[in-house]
């Protein structure tokens, strides 16, 4: 499985985050699949939102660390 990109994971989040694109991204599909269940709801934005802050306030070298290891 190829190692997962903090700019891609932001994108996705950003446009598709509330179909939970970035979660299916990141190793994480049935997070994934709960988000296109519940998409109608709103909630997989927000979670989306949530998400973006956090890649972007990690940075890169720690976004490695606890990504990258994990797969």
């Amino acid at each position: 499985m190829n190692k997962p990109n903090r700019t891609t994971a932001i994108v996705l989040a950003l446009f598709l985050g509330g179909f939970g694109a970035q979660k299916f991204y990141m190793g994480k599909p049935g997070i994934g699949i709960l988000c296109l269940l519940f998409c109608w709801t709103g909630i997989p934005s927000i979670i989306a939102l949530v998400d973006i802050i956090n890649y972007l306030v990690i940075g890169e070298a720690k976004f490695r660390e606890r990504y990258w290891d994990k797969l």
